[in-house]
């Protein structure tokens, strides 16, 4: 897999502070039917070249929909500061007991009991390959001049929004 600092790219660095406080992303995988399924993942590390990773169980159906199909995408979410965040990516499962143990932590135990050593550990590494991002600087000042804007011209207010290529 390509191996760049998707870091690098215009936008890119906007795009990774909004999901870095965010601890939860919705992944979708792909079934061998073509199926869309999404389930919630704890994001345990976006490193320093971007890609993104999270703990998962070795079988699992993810992984296997994975095996079949690497494209994946992650959405992120947080309401109370209206950012939204769309990432599209490949996605591989990393077995190395040595990068396992390098991202794991004890708060695990909660989906791992049998801790890091557990043969079922894995990771899911995502490479992002596209992104969007749409964030509202300050959400109670634009809701209140949104309600003020659409009562008075029947215009909605404008929220930044960009498409980011991190390929």
């Amino acid at each position: 897999m390509h191996q760049g600092n998707h870091r690098d790219h215009e936008g890119a660095q906007k795009l990774f502070d909004l999901i870095k406080d965010i601890k939860v992303a919705m992944m979708t995988t792909a079934d061998p039917d073509g199926k869309l399924y999404s389930r919630p993942m704890w994001c345990q590390d976006a490193d320093e070249v971007g890609d993104l990773w999270f703990f998962s169980k070795l079988h699992s159906p993810k992984t296997a929909e994975i095996s079949k199909d690497n494209q994946v995408n992650l959405a992120y979410s947080d309401p109370s500061a209206q950012t939204y965040v769309s990432v599209a990516g490949k996605a591989e499962i990393v077995t190395d007991q040595a990068v396992i143990d390098a991202k794991w932590n004890e708060s695990l135990k909660t989906w791992f009991p049998n801790g890091k050593d557990d043969p079922e550990v894995a990771l899911i590494r995502v490479h992002p390959e596209k992104g969007e991002y749409w964030d509202s600087p300050n959400a109670t000042m634009l809701h209140l001049y949104g309600y003020v804007k659409a009562a008075v011209t029947g215009e909605s207010p404008k929220t930044e929004s960009a498409k980011v290529d991190l390929r």
